[in-house]
């Protein structure tokens, strides 16, 4: 199956909107590698009946704020629910670009008791948004964690392009916590354009003194499958990299 989470907001006004889904297929253990909005898979009826059952979900439960109602979706495009993540998601940037607006800034307006905004209940998604979470792992070595200071640390930056991190040259990347040390937003008129946009901001990427995920994720978004938007949740149990390209 397909793998599609619809973000939502709701205020204490009984006010519940559904600010566009994410494609969240493109997994590893169950982890999220690269997501993407709008889902090239979900067309114009499809959308509305998630929203409807996302919205009417948060309604049942007088939720407030912030949350993401994921679904599975099959070959036939019925979608079954999955679970609700109650709270900010790593991938919600993809969804502020495609919105043009910060979502934590309304989810802390809501909890404040304002209400949600006229234009949120009839926003349209503007463009393409993908994400790439970058980890210190090794992709050539069963993704081993890879601990350790970076010595060099340089990130894209320009029109469409969004970064999301917490280090620097000379952090260390300590062996504790979870391996994702940035996140790569970018944002284009086009799911092609967005693809080739994160393809020329991946090869800006400058991280030294550890092994990323950077290289791993350049093939896939090569990949024909991923680019004609042929994908799942075991997509990557198919893939073949490549660690001998792009290193």
């Amino acid at each position: 199956p397909r793998h599609i989470e619809v973000q939502i907001l709701a205020d204490n006004h009984g006010n519940v909107v559904a600010l566009g889904e994410r494609e969240c297929s493109i997994q590893r253990r169950h982890q999220k590698l690269i997501e993407e909005s709008p889902s090239s898979a979900v067309t114009n009826e499809m959308r509305k009946l998630l929203f409807d059952a996302a919205i009417n979900g948060a309604k049942s439960v007088n939720y407030l704020g912030a949350g993401t109602v994921e679904f599975l979706v099959d070959s036939n495009n019925d979608f079954y629910f999955m679970e609700m993540n109650t709270r900010i998601q790593v991938e919600h940037p993809v969804t502020e670009m495609v919105i043009g607006a910060d979502l934590i800034k309304y989810q802390i307006l809501c909890h404040a008791g304002i209400p949600i905004p006229k234009w949120m209940h009839r926003v349209k998604l503007r463009g393409h948004a993908i994400e790439c979470r970058i980890n210190a792992e090794d992709p050539s070595n069963k993704f081993r964690p890879s601990p350790g200071k970076i010595t060099s640390f340089h990130m894209p930056g320009g029109m469409g392009i969004r970064v999301d991190t917490h280090v620097y040259s000379g952090y260390v990347v300590p062996p504790y916590y979870d391996s994702m040390i940035a996140k790569l937003i970018v944002h284009a008129p086009s799911r092609k354009e967005a693809i080739n946009r994160m393809l020329g901001a991946l090869s800006e990427c400058v991280i030294e003194g550890i092994k990323t995920t950077i290289p791993y994720q350049q093939q896939i978004l090569m990949d024909q499958n991923f680019q004609s938007g042929n994908i799942n949740t075991a997509f990557l149990d198919n893939f073949k990299y490549n660690s001998g390209e792009l290193n």
